[in-house]
């Protein structure tokens, strides 16, 4: 698979959880180029690179004056990932994330470069500066992923792409009661700042707590204690 680059690449990760909630729901067809970046909160230059990561793989196809729709070529990470989707639920991809992520975090502190770590900073500012949640969703997607290319290692992040995909089809289209954006003090914030300092700092240890106490945050929020024990 061609590397479309961050933006592409966190936009490919967000049309593989629509494309898996497509399968679902039995449709065939995308919607129109702008519809579509508007639902993702991609730009439209990033969609299109995703998109023709997903046509030279065979799992969509264009007809001229008819759209976009997805093909019934090769789509063995499109299907699996809607099958496993299909047959989990938000606890248990939160456990999973709990296993992976901070070991994932601990080898990025010990083989992040300068430029990873100035790229994860540049998303921690952007998180801030999200006006939407789709877009701070997909900033924050881009800087999960960031943290697991750091790692070096093709295993654990072929492992977190996966991950990932399943995340975003699991919980698409959750809808959020805390208003249109996240509020200036959003646990994820520090959060997020607290893991890349931790990286930063060449502590193996404390990138791994910091990724443990982030994602068991987002645990409590995103599985109520009452639903968690039924």
């Amino acid at each position: 698979m061609d590397d479309p680059g961050n933006g592409g690449r966190a936009a490919l990760v967000q049309l593989q959880a629509y494309l898996a909630q497509m399968d679902h729901a039995g449709e065939t067809r995308l919607p129109a180029e702008r519809e579509l970046s508007e639902s993702l909160g991609v730009s439209r230059g990033d969609l299109r690179k995703a998109l023709a990561v997903l046509e030279k793989d065979g799992r969509i196809w264009r007809h001229v004056g008819r759209g976009t729709f997805v093909g019934s070529g090769p789509v063995e990470e499109t299907i699996g990932i809607s099958e496993i989707a299909g047959r989990t639920n938000p606890a248990d991809v939160m456990r999973a994330r709990l296993i992976i992520e901070p070991e994932i975090a601990r080898e990025a502190a010990l083989h992040a470069t300068l430029s990873d770590i100035a790229s994860m900073r540049q998303s921690l500012v952007q998180t801030r500066e999200a006006v939407t949640w789709r877009q701070y969703e997909n900033i924050d997607n881009l800087l999960h992923r960031q943290i697991a290319q750091a790692s070096r290692n093709n295993v654990l992040l072929g492992l977190f792409d996966v991950l990932n995909a399943v995340r975003r089809t699991v919980v698409w289209g959750r809808l959020r009661s805390e208003g249109a954006r996240p509020p200036a003090d959003h646990h994820s914030f520090a959060d997020h700042e607290r893991i890349v300092e931790a990286i930063a700092e060449r502590d193996l240890g404390g990138a791994a707590a910091a990724m443990r106490l982030h994602l068991q945050q987002v645990e409590r929020r995103l599985i109520p204690v009452r639903e968690a024990a039924e």
